[in-house]
């Protein structure tokens, strides 16, 4: 069995510095029904087409009045009001207040004319057909003005904006029915390797289960892209690049699993400079030290290592920022804190940056790794910490810089219970 040395090891920094200078966000666009936009990328910018609201109306339920009326209002002597009607959200307002009148108005009623105020149910004495005030109001008390949420012409969102609820909503309330928004990346995902069997092939001897592909499918989906998964590829340098390319041909961004190491039957080092420019192979990392990726004229191809532990660690720290980037997604997709040790971490060994996966609970972190080619290594991970290459012990208790993964990639890290 023959081995090849690799080459100069990349920096974890600039390893993913240049995969993120090779990603070019996705251009085109689609209409998108306001009901399906959540968590997808305005490629526009909307503006209010009239005021929100429209017209005056209460945001309290109470009575409409005239705050002048109120100026010598006291409890000991209150002002009294006489109630003229009432007016509920989908009703006219009737005829202009006088003065010394109010009218019962329930919220998102609008506001008769001639008044400029509400008082609330609960601050008034109710009579018969009348209330007696017993503070000053003042006008614009408890009334939402025209143009109050938007101007007309204001900005409702912008374009490159991810749409939460809160700017679906504001879309929906300036008239719009959908939204324009950017395209979803489509993600090849290509395994390679003999031993490897789709979840739909029959059970054989000496070959194991293909995971990769799921696992990074939900690391794309998560990201804003759609995964489009491959059969896997027998270990034949023609076979993989066919793959490749037949991936590249319907995808903005192709993931290769597998096969990219330094060992006799890994033919992605080979493969892959043939379809693009090489812009590192191997990074100096454990785990996932054997990974690789070209620019393949705009289009970036990356080569993962087939262990899974290996595969989704990168697919975390390397490819969540890459993909966020092509779907136009701020943020590299996790958040920063920090984390307690609960057991000791040795890095025995300079020159290579650790991944160390993480379950944090409570502000303790359990690293969880055990192996680089079992996925139960990342089993119940939220978070992890990227130590720096040099040789270090680190004992129970002591403090790291911890990127926690949000949802859906992790369940979330249990709070402290005191918090």
């Amino acid at each position: 069995m023959k081995m090849r040395p690799f080459g100069h090891l990349a920096p974890v920094a600039t390893a993913r510095r240049r995969l993120l200078a090779a990603i070019r966000p996705v251009s085109g666009s689609e209409s998108i029904p306001l009901l399906d936009a959540y968590g997808r990328v305005a490629a526009a910018t909307y503006r209010a087409g009239a005021a929100v609201p429209p017209f005056a109306r209460a945001a309290w339920d109470g009575y409409a009045l005239r705050s002048a009326d109120t100026r010598s209002a006291r409890p000991s002597r209150p002002v009294r009001l006489r109630v003229i009607g009432e007016v509920y959200a989908e009703e006219s307002p009737g005829r202009p207040l006088r003065s010394g009148e109010a009218v019962a108005i329930a919220t998102g009623g609008a506001i008769p004319g001639g008044a400029d105020a509400v008082e609330v149910f609960e601050e008034v004495a109710e009579g018969d057909r009348f209330i007696d005030v017993r503070e000053p109001v003042s006008r614009g008390d408890h009334v939402a003005e025209v143009g109050e949420d938007f101007r007309r012409g204001a900005t409702v969102v912008r374009r490159g904006e991810f749409l939460t609820p809160a700017a679906i909503g504001g879309l929906a309330a300036v008239g719009e029915r959908s939204v324009k928004g950017f395209r979803q990346p489509r993600v090849g995902i290509v395994p390679n390797g003999n031993e490897l069997l789709a979840p739909e092939d029959p059970a054989a001897p000496r070959k194991i289960r293909e995971s990769n592909n799921l696992t990074l499918a939900a690391v794309v989906r998560a990201a804003g892209c759609v995964p489009i998964p491959y059969h896997p590829t027998r270990d034949d340098p023609d076979l993989i690049e066919r793959a490749v390319r037949r991936a590249m041909a319907s995808a903005d961004l192709v993931l290769v699993t597998g096969g990219s190491s330094v060992g006799e039957h890994d033919y992605l080092p080979a493969v892959l400079p043939r379809i693009g420019r090489l812009l590192f192979h191997g990074i100096a990392v454990r785990p996932g030290m054997p990974t690789l990726a070209v620019n393949a004229r705009g289009t970036a191809v990356v080569g993962m290592p087939g262990h899974p532990t290996s595969c989704l660690a990168n697919g975390f720290w390397l490819l969540l920022p890459a993909l966020r980037k092509l779907a136009h997604l701020p943020g590299p997709g996790w958040f920063d804190g920090v984390a307690r040790l609960r057991h000791p971490v040795d890095v025995p060994t300079a020159g290579l940056s650790t991944i160390v996966p993480l379950r944090v609970e409570n502000g303790w972190g359990t690293p969880t790794f055990h192996h680089s080619s079992a996925i139960t290594s990342l089993s119940g991970t939220n978070a992890f910490a990227l130590l720096p290459p040099r040789a270090v012990h680190l004992r129970s208790g002591s403090r790291v810089r911890a990127h926690f993964l949000p949802p859906p990639l992790a369940v979330p890290p249990i709070p402290p219970i005191d918090s």
